[in-house]
This record gives structure tokens, C-alpha cells and sequence, in this order.
């Protein structure tokens, strides 16, 4: 690789060297646990829990002392929408990304959320944090005026395009052929869902979720325009 003396390092080593957890046969308190039971979809789930159940759900969650809870994403459904303008306004309470307080809390997450809201709103001047919920102070509806960040990076600059591919490869196929959960017949990486249903969607269409259906039907009656949805005759 030509001029591989302009490159440093760019990381530092910590002030203390501590591997003293090297050494360690057992673990010497309990693991920080994550609860994903509220996730958009409630994909394990035949029916789906209801904004109530949730509510409830949650504050079962906290009182048992979960610290870092996932929650669904708002456009996934009228019932994550809901939950989560429930959470902001202060009808229940979330954690910050990385949990609470410095001894249970992971300074990693909480970095890792500013780093990314620095890169996606500070550099565009968009909106962060509770500009996010979709409506101004007065409650009333308003567009979200969304930042985005990107970053290419050039792998001849390291290591080179092929060399890239290669443990890009093997580290996928290590993911994949590592010991299945019971139940499980398939590990998935990142990525591949998503692939596997824009194959089903680019022949089939996208699915309109109620939530974007009552928008649609709002819209319409609004401008008095002359047209039936092909999921109102459902």
C-alpha cells in the first residue's frame, strides 16, 4: 500500500491497565439484562398486545428492574405510536439508552445515542430528542424536519477491496454456522431479513400498516378527493 506513513494511530491506550477480569473463573455480579418484549410487532405473539397491556407491560418491566428496555418503532403501528407518545409525555417512564445511574448504567450507549443524534441533527440543523414527536408545544401536528448522516469509507485506504470481502465473508459464515438457539432452524445477519422481504415486495408491493391506512383516509376526506383504497372494501 503506497504511503502507509501518512497513517497512525487514531485510538489511545486507557491512563490504567486493568485485566485483572482475564484471571476471573466465575462472573462476580449479575449481567446487565435487556427486555425486547416490547418491540414493534410483538412478533411472538398470535395477538398482539394492546396499548393498555403495554403500559402495563412496561411498568412491570421497570418494577422488576429492568434497566434497559427496546421498544417498537412509532410507524410500525397506531398501537407503538401511541405507546411511545405515552412515554414522552411522562404517562410511563424510559430508561436512556445504556439504563440508569453511573454503576448500572453502560457509558457506551449513552455515547453511542449522542454521537449519533450529534451526527444526524447538529450538522443539518435538524430536529433532536422531543422535537421528534411530531407535534410543536401546543400539541398541535407538525412535519418532522429529519437529519441524516452518512459516511463512506474506502477500504483500499486499508487493507484493500478484496482482503475486505474476504473476512467480511468469513465473519458472516461464522455468524451463520455458530450454534442455533433451541427452537431455531436459521441464524440470520444483518441485513438478510430485509433483503429476503424486499425480494417479496418488489413483485408484490409494500404493505400499508392501519396506522398509514387512517392517514391516507384522512388526507382524502380532507381534500374531498373522489377515491375508495383498495383496503377499505377488507
Amino acid at each position: 500500500m503506497e504511503n502507509v506513513k501518512k497513517y497512525h494511530e487514531g485510538y489511545f491506550m486507557p491512563p490504567t491497565i486493568d485485566l485483572s477480569w482475564a484471571y476471573k473463573q466465575h462472573p462476580d455480579k449479575a449481567p446487565t439484562w435487556c427486555s425486547v418484549d416490547l418491540r414493534d410487532g410483538n412478533q411472538a405473539l398470535i395477538i398482539p398486545m394492546s396499548l393498555d397491556e403495554k403500559i402495563e407491560f412496561f411498568k412491570m418491566l421497570v418494577k422488576v428492574g429492568f434497566k434497559e428496555i427496546e421498544v417498537g418503532f412509532p410507524a410500525a403501528s397506531e398501537t407503538e405510536y401511541m405507546f411511545l407518545r405515552r412515554l414522552v409525555e411522562g404517562t410511563a417512564a424510559l430508561a436512556p439508552l445504556g439504563g440508569i445511574g453511573e454503576e448500572l448504567a453502560g457509558y457506551k450507549g449513552y455515547g453511542y445515542a449522542t454521537v449519533v443524534e450529534v451526527l444526524s441533527a447538529a450538522l443539518q440543523a435538524g430536529s433532536y430528542l422531543k422535537m421528534l414527536t411530531g407535534f410543536d408545544k401546543d400539541g398541535t401536528r407538525r412535519p418532522y424536519h429529519l437529519g441524516h448522516f452518512f459516511i463512506v469509507i474506502d477500504p483500499e485506504a486499508f487493507m484493500g477491496v478484496e482482503s475486505f470481502k474476504e473476512i467480511c465473508t468469513e465473519i458472516l459464515h461464522e455468524l451463520r454456522d455458530s450454534k442455533k438457539a433451541p427452537g431455531q432452524e436459521r441464524i440470520y445477519t444483518a441485513g438478510e431479513k430485509e433483503y429476503l422481504v424486499w425480494l417479496e415486495r418488489k413483485d408484490k408491493g409494500v404493505p400499508v400498516n392501519e396506522g398509514v391506512q387512517r392517514e391516507f383516509i384522512e388526507l382524502r376526506d380532507k381534500f374531498n378527493l373522489p377515491y375508495v383504497f383498495p383496503f377499505e372494501n377488507k
